[in-house]
């Protein structure tokens, strides 16, 4: 094999790793959101109201996004330090451990309270390993990526995204048509988390043939790693694009939690609507945002990622009043065709050029603790908390969604304002990223 060819090998594998491990750990990770809403508020918290059940199901969820940000400054640490490629098979294991044993725990009226604290632990567990996950990804696919492609390398770890969500919603959807609603929530939604130990192990092959990023081995060489990373992305002059990236992500975050999460919970919850069409039109979404977030990249080697970025932003924040219209005609086909337009088309906009833009903000030096920071720490108000707001507003409201719509596009507006201010390309050291076109 000459030069050429090894090298195009090393890189689609790279790629192909990069896909098939975060494809697998949010097809982990989001087991547990689908299961919060439809499962775990009868199975762990059997003896409250509907609605408090439902806010004590979202609160655990909300709890594996807290933990996220510890996982990512101490992966982060590990990934500028040791290396990407060992980090992201740290990662897996963890995830893949903490949703199996998910799988086999008791429920509240086999152990009592015990159960939902197991559950909480395994939470944690789930999020501590997630935070180490997403940006070791976008830098394996990234920093691998040859200059004029950037934008649609940076946009396939997040194509991940898309097919574990689909796949975990897949999943709950095939299991309620082919068993009862009894068989379901006495041991059926287990089998989806069962799953997860197989996907692991394939993950976990394909990942370690992995190589390397060439921008770390040279960073390697010429021993100019960062002694703590943690501590200079929140310095002057990389903590600038720290907090404005953190708030540029506010949109992002809620906007996939409400479309992908919360969604769910209001249509069969609130709107009634049945849970199997309601699981597949999220689904097919989510398919078709994966079709979508490689168009997402080819704009952004186009136009640039932060152009990109914005326009999806804006296009979500105008959409969210006239979604949740449609979604109040309590309409299946409506809601489905609503969901395809707002999470299949116009998030995939902006979710595919959010790696490459955030890459293209740090050094190499502490590109994964600066890409982990951003993502998870900004996580905790604009994603695990986004459910339990909606939920509390939509309460507040007396069952209209209009004060949970106004907190929606408060977070598009915020987001748009902190990247019109973003600079990408600033810290720009042969490693990456993609900067805006003259």
């Amino acid at each position: 094999m000459d030069a050429d060819a090894a090298s195009q090998k090393t890189i689609r594998t790279a790629l192909l790793s990069s896909l098939i491990g975060t494809t697998i750990e949010w097809y982990d990770f989001f087991l547990y959101s689908t299961a919060a809403s439809l499962v775990f508020n009868q199975a762990f918290f059997p003896n409250k109201s509907a609605l408090v059940g439902t806010l004590l199901a979202f609160a655990t969820f909300a709890v594996g996004f807290v933990v996220r940000p510890i996982g990512g400054f101490v992966f982060g640490h590990i990934g500028d330090r040791i290396g990407r490629k060992k980090t992201l098979a740290l990662t897996m294991f963890l995830m893949g451990g903490a949703t199996a044993l998910m799988g086999v725990l008791p429920t509240a009226a086999q152990i009592g309270v015990l159960a939902p604290i197991l559950l909480l632990i395994l939470r944690i567990g789930q999020g501590f390993a997630l935070g180490g996950e997403w940006a070791g990804a976008i830098l394996l696919a990234v920093e691998h990526s040859p200059a004029k492609r950037r934008g649609l390398f940076g946009s396939v770890p997040q194509i991940g995204l898309a097919l574990g969500l689909s796949l975990g919603t897949g999943v709950f959807a095939l299991l309620q048509v082919a068993l009862s609603s009894e068989a379901f929530l006495a041991y059926g939604w287990r089998i989806a988390f069962l799953l997860s130990v197989i996907l692991v192990i394939f993950g976990m092959v394909v990942r370690l043939k992995a190589a390397e990023t060439p921008a770390f081995e040279k960073l390697k060489e010429q021993d100019q790693r960062s002694a703590i990373p943690l501590r200079d992305v929140f310095r002057p002059p990389i903590l600038r694009a720290t907090v404005l990236g953190m708030l540029s992500r506010w949109g992002e975050g809620a906007a996939f939690n409400a479309w992908a999460v919360f969604a769910i919970s209001y249509a069969t919850a609130t709107l009634h609507l049945g849970k199997v069409p309601v699981l597949v039109a999220v689904t097919a979404a989510a398919l078709l945002m994966a079709a979508l977030l490689p168009v997402s990249g080819l704009l952004v080697d186009r136009f640039g990622a932060k152009t990109v970025y914005a326009s999806g932003l804006a296009a979500y924040g105008l959409a969210v009043f006239p979604a949740f219209a449609v979604f109040s005609t309590r309409n299946i086909t409506a809601f489905a065709i609503t969901l395809l337009v707002v999470f299949g088309v116009i998030y995939a906009v902006f979710y595919g050029a959010q790696g490459t833009l955030y890459a293209s903000l740090f050094p190499t030096r502490v590109r994964y603790t600066g890409l982990s920071t951003v993502y998870q720490l900004s996580g905790v108000y604009a994603s695990g908390l986004t459910p339990l707001i909606l939920t509390a507003l939509i309460a507040a409201g007396h069952g209209k969604p209009w004060l949970a719509c106004g907190y929606l596009v408060s977070t598009a507006a915020v987001s748009l304002i902190a990247t019109r201010f973003l600079e990408p390309g600033d810290f720009d050291d042969d490693a990456v990223v993609a900067k805006e076109p003259a």
